[in-house]
């Protein structure tokens, strides 16, 4: 029975460091987004100043690893037997969750999902022990922490809120007085925001750091005898003073004397602090059941007793953290931070909801997100009456610059937001999390980092009348995914406990084996779509001259027809073999170039921006090229869709000759139109010139596949569905191939213009 449970705490040891990797994963938007998205520093510069903060902030944990332990149950009520399951169960559950959310690339949290996993656990496991002895439903509250669960429930709540208003004030007070340009404030209102901002910051990291060290019970005459971490926490005016008045003598020299940017300053630190803050909070969502589990075990070998009867009311005395294993998780954490490409997919979502400029919205408008948008417009309008004007004019003018700081390129590598809010967003955040950990309370980092970020954005007038309902939609669809963290780490937690109670080692092992399995489809999944996303991938006109876009046309129509081509291929397979899983596939890629072309449509306005020709024939160019590819991606939508829908409700199969004709007209349109591909790759006038002369044998080819199957419906064709189908194909076709031909057509006039041929 002892080698039983060493192989779980073995098993347990195992799926956290999995949950490590999937957990920082999701996680690393938390301290990475700020400095990412400011562009203030290099990748690499941020990552090591990232790596740092775990790591030193890995060591400072200790204390937190109590909540694994007795902050949500009560483990006295429960044996050992018992208990192991209860912390089987939550690690099986976490990782499988932290997967399924990084896949999607949703922020969630990892403190939520602990403690709701949990909770969830131990109370499917009291219900089981209530079931199997004479007590009731009441008794409950006996094995449930039921005070410092309702806490912890009610700080991660509340500091949504208190994140969101702090950012959104804190960002509002300091764009006020540095406004958009703040590069050309004078060097001591510089200073004074990198005063504050780097007092802040460094105090919560002494006070985060001493506590979580030996060093924190030293007592020294200097500070009159007390012990270091009681002088921190009671001089608290008297250590922020001298820490300011530091920084900012610091500050003032660095920018008067050596030109230092204090901006980026406060980003480097700041990315360590939160880093070092984010460890030291949120290891023990990775670690802390493993590591109770281990105590556990060594306790319950000493002891000599069975497992079942075995109490363990050991893990509510205070136990220290074996430093070891802190080591070995920091570690295990920079490595992945390094590593995973899931975190800058996570990453991506932050920083798209509290971009500066126009993207690519990700997530639709609701009417709920319409409701708050249309109110909060309204408030604005009142607020704007009720300011004495004069007052309102110079709000407006230090806002003023707003519009001009707007990302009005269309550039990826710009700046998401500039340095002042990158900066509040480090600031702000890095404050509120290590007061949270100062008081052994696990709130959500994801939540105030991230809504420390929507706040600011707000401020920062990032959410505007073009993009305001699609952001605040994404901070809804954001914060009901952390909702459904919690139920569904709740439920799924407690009848994986559940299972594993009636199924013992089998059920864990079965458990086991499909967890990984889905983990490794996700992975695959994940990783052939990082391969697929750049493959003859319909790229923006970036260039600024007609010639520069005729170039990257070229290459725009060659990918476009190979792709038509392979759909129309995957059209006329599915139809022959009768197969709904290639025409899904067909729909599959039709969704992705809708989603190119339609970049394309909103690139429209950065394109005709950024020309630096006055001529008006490079944007007409562009617009029909757009118009052409629109009317081709529909067209081939609508039969894919028609086919699939034909296959879907198992009407009857095309002919064998219908089949034949498909592949007839496809490849004989295929031999013409590679041959234009070739012409694009090697820019020959006198070849499009033959494509073109060619049109007519296009238009005879499906033409006569449609007398024929004209003169077949009226002589022979029974089935309406199929003469119905084969007809939309046959039409939709010729007009795909009408549409090929203007854009070949369209391509050759522009080529000629500009070559003066």
């Amino acid at each position: 029975m002892e080698n039983l449970y060493l192989i779980l705490v073995i098993v347990l040891a195992v799926l956290a460091c999995g949950d490590l990797i999937v957990g920082v994963s999701n996680d690393a938007v938390n301290f990475l987004s700020s400095a990412v998205g400011s562009k203030a520093l290099s990748f690499k510069s941020i990552m090591i100043l990232a790596g740092l903060g775990v790591a030193f902030g890995a060591l400072f944990s200790s204390g937190l690893m109590e909540v694994a332990r007795k902050g949500i149950f009560n483990p006295g009520e429960f044996y050992f037997d018992e208990i192991m399951l209860i912390f089987t169960a939550v690690m099986l559950t976490d990782i499988l969750l932290l997967d399924f959310f990084n896949t999607i690339g949703m922020p969630t949290s990892t403190t939520v999902s602990i403690v709701f996993e949990l909770l969830g656990a131990a109370v499917f496991m009291s219900l089981i022990k209530i079931s199997s002895t004479t007590g009731d439903l009441s008794d409950l509250v006996n094995y449930i922490n039921t005070s410092k669960a309702i806490q912890i429930i009610l700080g991660i709540v509340l500091s949504v809120i208190v994140a969101l208003s702090a950012g959104a004030v804190v960002q509002w007070i300091s764009r006020l007085f540095l406004t958009y340009d703040f590069e050309r404030n004078a060097n001591w209102i510089s200073a004074l925001f990198s005063g504050i901002a780097l007092s802040a910051i460094t105090y919560f990291i002494l006070m985060k750091g001493i506590k979580g060290t030996p060093y924190a019970g030293l007592k020294f005459d200097i500070i009159g005898g007390m012990k270091i971490k009681d002088f921190i926490e009671v001089e608290v005016l008297k250590v922020t003073l001298i820490n300011f008045i530091f920084w900012f003598g610091l500050s003032f020299s660095l920018i008067q004397f050596f030109k230092i940017n204090l901006y980026k300053l406060i980003i480097a630190i700041g990315t360590f602090a939160l880093a070092l803050a984010f460890a030291g909070n949120d290891l023990v969502n990775f670690v802390g059941v493993p590591i109770a589990a281990y105590q556990a075990y060594e306790v319950w070998v000493v002891s000599g007793s069975a497992a079942s009867d075995f109490g363990m009311g050991v893990l509510a005395t205070k136990v220290p953290t074996p430093t070891g294993f802190l080591i070995l998780s920091g570690f295990i954490m920079v490595l992945t931070l390094w590593f995973s490409t899931k975190a800058r997919k996570v990453l991506k979502t932050s920083l798209d909801l509290s971009n500066q400029g126009y993207i690519k919205e990700r997530f639709q408008p609701s009417l709920f997100s319409k409701l708050i948008v249309k109110f909060f417009q309204i408030l604005s309008d009142m607020l704007i009456k009720i300011i004495p004007e004069k007052l309102n004019k110079k709000i407006e003018l230090q806002f003023s610059g707003s519009i001009n700081h707007t990302k009005m390129i269309n550039d990826p590598n710009a700046p998401s937001f500039d340095m002042v809010r990158a900066s509040v967003n480090l600031t702000v955040a890095a404050i509120l999390i290590s007061i949270a950990t100062s008081y052994k309370l696990p709130l959500s980092t994801t939540y105030v980092t991230f809504m420390v970020a929507m706040g600011t954005s707000l401020a920062d007038k990032a959410w505007g009348r073009d993009s305001a309902v699609y952001r605040v939609s994404g901070v809804i669809n954001v914060v009901l995914g952390w909702f459904l963290t919690a139920i569904t780490a709740f439920f799924v937690s407690g009848i994986i406990v559940s299972l594993i109670h009636i199924g013992g080692v089998q059920a864990i092992a079965i458990i086991l084996f499909i967890i990984l399995v889905i983990i490794g489809k996700n992975f695959i999944k994940h990783r052939n779509e990082e391969i697929e996303v750049d493959k003859d991938k319909i790229l923006k006109a970036e260039s600024k001259s007609m010639k520069g876009v005729m170039d990257e046309s070229s290459g725009n129509i060659k990918k476009l027809f190979k792709r038509v081509d392979v759909v129309y291929g995957a059209l006329v397979d599915g139809l022959s073999k009768h197969d709904l899983k290639i025409l899904k596939k067909g729909k599959k890629n039709i969704k992705r170039l809708e989603s190119e072309v339609e970049d394309l449509r909103e690139n429209i306005f950065y394109f005709i921006k950024n020309l630096n020709e006055p001529s008006l024939s490079a944007s007409n160019f562009y617009i029909v090229l757009l118009s052409c590819i629109q009317d081709l991606v529909n067209d081939l939508d609508y039969i894919v869709s028609k086919s699939y829908k034909h296959i879907d409700n198992d009407h009857q199969k095309l002919k064998l000759t219908q089949i034949r004709d498909l592949k007839e007209i496809h490849d004989f349109t295929k031999s013409i139109f590679k041959d234009s591909m070739e012409t694009f790759d090697n820019n020959s006038i006198s070849d499009i010139e033959l494509i073109l002369n060619k049109r007519d044998l296009i238009k005879g080819k499906i033409q006569e596949k449609i007398n024929a199957q004209i003169e077949l419906t009226r002589n022979i064709e029974t089935s309406p569905k199929n003469t119905t189908l084969y007809f939309n194909i046959l039409l939709k076709s010729k007009d795909i191939y009408k549409i090929k031909v203007s854009l070949i057509e369209e391509f050759y006039h522009s080529y000629k213009k500009i070559n003066n041929l």
